[in-house]
């Protein structure tokens, strides 16, 4: 649990709650030095005392991981990377100190920059026909299920108590949801061919109509879907409203993305979910199989389990098209996505549609150190028609290696022997013998010699 950056943490929730260092240390049953020391990440943090930490400080250990601020210390190195700004270097510890001792002013920038690219894209001629001001509301949805770890009390709350009244085994639980469409709301069920559509509800005739290109599973989540609009929105709308979106679009977004959850924390109870991904030992298959839902419905509900005290396994969850464009992303396990440009071409993420249908498994370190077990496969989802193209993305999971033994995914895979280094992206990457790299690095300059030419990377480039 000694992450780099838990020493600033500390730091900061310390100094948020007015507690001076020698306060603390006493608390902790500690020498004033020696909590000096773990605040500036010179010791190491015992599991007896990360626990007076947590208890003292009154945070759970997630807050305690560091992963909010090294996401942030990850997209402010981006920001400053940039060579468009035209700022002079700012040093990783900089960036790093700033991420850990002043998160608000870190997102202030990032909230800067983000505008900043809004209005050179206006300017370069890419504003809307309306002339309106591009808001960027997807970013803006991913952000606020990133920064929740995609977790919702209130919500599970709301389908616990849902479920309770149906009262059903898993394997009856879309036809029970389907009987109180019926029933409750006198709504009409129907399978019909659908245009353009998998869902269509008709609230003025009182009917639900489902493609007839759906899958099972995915008919059942559409239902629970339908049941969360009809008698849970209350509290999705309470969630919208704490959120304070900026646009109607982004709210949109939210709405839709809470209702999705409100679907798959009714097929998927918490607790039962909980129990049985450990009973399987996180085998997705497995788990969609139990619960009669889609594989990447499962990873989604695995990446969900965050509440206090019965925290599930902290995963980061990613879904990206051939292209390499992110469709979905959040992260319980302090996975540092990067915010601007590609990701690694050598992450497990891009090589699995190489082989698609089939899960593959990769050990990969950052330059950091951290060290995560991904795995990684295609989904397909239903094409419209003959001649359309069905669309094809990778969805990925991974979590810290230190929870590999509680992953089926781990066995027979020697962890030590078979990391494989990634960075964040090739513009800030230091590696100096990846051949798979795309660009140099942002922060060092080329070494460009025509009298030698190696096939060990496309760029040679100078580190000091």
């Amino acid at each position: 649990m000694a992450r780099p950056l838990i020493g600033r943490t500390v730091r900061r929730l310390r100094q948020e709650q007015r507690i001076t260092q020698a306060a603390l240390a006493i608390r902790l049953g500690i020498s004033a030095s020696y909590l000096n020391l773990i605040e500036h990440d010179q010791r190491a943090v015992s599991a007896s005392l990360l626990i007076k930490l947590t208890e003292t400080l009154k945070v759970d250990l997630a807050a305690l991981s560091g992963s909010s601020e090294r996401q942030l210390e990850t997209q402010l190195r981006e920001v400053f990377a940039d060579p468009v700004l035209g700022a002079e270097p700012v040093p990783d510890a900089e960036a790093g100190a700033l991420a850990g001792n002043s998160p608000a002013a870190a997102r202030a920038i990032l909230a800067l920059y983000r505008a900043w690219r809004v209005a050179r894209e206006d300017a370069g001629g890419i504003a809307l026909p309306s002339g309106r001001r591009l808001l960027l509301p997807t970013e803006e949805a991913r952000d606020y299920f990133n920064e929740r770890a995609n977790y919702f009390q209130t919500l599970e709350d709301g389908a616990e108590a849902l479920g309770a009244e149906l009262n059903v085994a898993p394997s009856e639980l879309n036809h029970a949801i389907a009987e109180r469409l019926r029933g409750r709301h006198g709504l009409r069920i129907r399978v019909v061919p659908l245009d353009g559509a998998l869902r269509r509800y008709d609230a003025e005739g009182r009917q639900l109509l489902l493609s007839e290109r759906l899958p099972r599973e995915s008919r059942g989540f559409h239902l629970a879907f339908q049941l969360g609009l009809l008698e849970l929105r209350t509290l999705v709308e309470a969630e919208i409203h704490l959120a304070e979106p900026s646009s109607p679009e982004a709210a949109g977004l939210m709405r839709i993305g809470l209702l999705n959850y409100l679907a798959a924390a009714l097929l998927m109870p918490y607790q039962p979910f909980g129990d049985a991904a450990r009973t399987l030992r996180h085998d997705v298959d497995a788990l969609a199989a139990r619960f009669g839902v889609s594989y990447e419905q499962a990873c989604q509900r695995l990446a969900s389990l965050q509440r206090p005290g019965a925290r599930g396994v902290p995963f980061f969850f990613l879904r990206v098209d051939p292209a390499g464009n992110v469709t979905k992303r959040f992260s319980a396990a302090a996975f540092p996505f990067a915010r601007y440009g590609g990701s690694c071409p050598r992450w497990v993420v891009h090589t699995a549609f190489a082989t698609p249908g089939t899960l593959r498994v990769q050990v990969a370190r950052l330059p950091d150190g951290a060290t995560f077990l991904c795995f990684a496969r295609t989904v397909i989802a239903p094409s419209a028609g003959w001649g359309d193209p069905p669309p094809v993305h990778v969805v990925a999971m991974g979590c810290d290696i230190d929870h590999a033994s509680s992953m089926v995914y781990a066995d027979g895979i020697e962890t030590d022997r078979a990391v494989v280094g990634i960075g964040l992206s090739c513009r800030l990457c230091d590696r100096l013998d990846c051949r798979s790299r795309a660009f140099p690095p942002l922060e060092h300059r080329l070494a460009l010699d025509p009298l030698t030419t190696t096939s060990a990377t496309p760029y040679r480039f100078d580190t000091a």
